[in-house]
């Protein structure tokens, strides 16, 4: 059930909306729900490619985190941005905040900074663009959005052909690309004994496999108890691959990685998505038919 008049702060690290009324239409249904909606991006104006200057951008995630009423920062999309503010951006002031901080793709590097530098719990989930402002919203994803900020939760997906898994550990993980690019840095988390998950899109196959085993030669994958695969579409594969598809990929992944490969997690560059609790408790079980997450271990919307 969504709930009633939360305060929802709408903040862009990264990317403008492409549609300019994409915003309009999402905030307008956010009020119509009964949410006070605070627009941090909008007078603000596009820089190249991204929605503002980095100190503008900057400047909204700030403000958003010190606004007395906000609950909820939603981020208005991804792309690429949130990279360029990593060095200037006071972790300890969001998470200080309390408030819920909710995005992916791009949005992974705000995931896992604030996690690596104060362990504190963000979202991986819709966006203004486009889960919010598109005509056919997902009812999946709304309904799972606000099950997760409410306080812990269970979730059962019908997936096939997964090995029989049962373990507990912190959950983590996002975009595969930007999970890549902060090895190394100190804005990539040292999870002992995760479940990493992970997404991507217009990515081929064979760089799927490459960023994962860089994950291992960087031992990041043998600290972990499972990896779990999101949604991985827009790819395109042609005669020069030869029978080497995503199912031939993770076949051979799982020959070759050290922890158990889980697939069928709705999470990523699609409509149906899960909102999932970055840096809280997570058990995983499976079978060759179903995949069940509880999470724990977090603090949801006050009553």
């Amino acid at each position: 059930m969504t709930p009633t008049s939360r305060h929802i702060a709408i903040v862009a690290p990264s990317g403008y909306a492409a549609d300019p009324e994409a915003l309009n239409r999402a905030a307008t249904r956010l009020r119509a729900q009964g949410h006070q909606v605070h627009d941090f991006c909008s007078t603000f104006k596009k820089y190249q490619r991204f929605a503002a200057s980095d100190a503008d951008r900057l400047q909204q995630l700030h403000d958003a985190a010190r606004h007395p009423e906000v609950e909820i920062v939603i981020a208005l999309r991804g792309g690429y941005g949130l990279s360029r503010l990593l060095p200037t951006i006071d972790f300890g002031l969001l998470a200080d905040s309390g408030k819920h901080f909710i995005g992916h793709s791009d949005f992974t590097a705000l995931h896992l900074g604030l996690l690596a530098k104060t362990g504190a719990v963000s979202f991986a989930g819709p966006m203004i663009c486009d889960d919010f402002s598109r005509a056919d919203i997902s009812e999946f994803t709304e309904s799972r959005f606000w099950q997760c900020l409410n306080g812990p939760m269970t979730a059962e997906i019908s997936a096939l052909d997964n090995p029989s898994v049962d373990v507990e550990g912190k959950l983590w993980g996002g975009n595969l690309s930007m999970i890549n690019h902060l090895i190394g840095t100190p804005w990539m988390p040292a999870v002992e004994g995760g479940i990493l998950f992970i997404e991507d899109v217009n990515e081929h196959p064979y760089r799927i496999e490459r960023m994962l085993l860089q994950l291992l030669h960087a031992g990041v994958l043998a600290r972990q108890q499972a990896v779990i695969l999101g949604d991985f579409s827009g790819y395109r594969l042609s005669e020069y691959d030869n029978g080497y598809d995503f199912e031939a990929m993770l076949a051979g992944l799982r020959d070759l990685l050290p922890v158990p490969v889980l697939q069928g997690l709705p999470f990523g560059h699609t409509r149906d998505k899960l909102t999932l609790p970055v840096g809280a408790v997570c058990r995983v079980q499976s079978d060759s038919a179903k995949l069940q997450l509880a999470l724990s271990g977090y603090s949801g919307l006050r009553p």
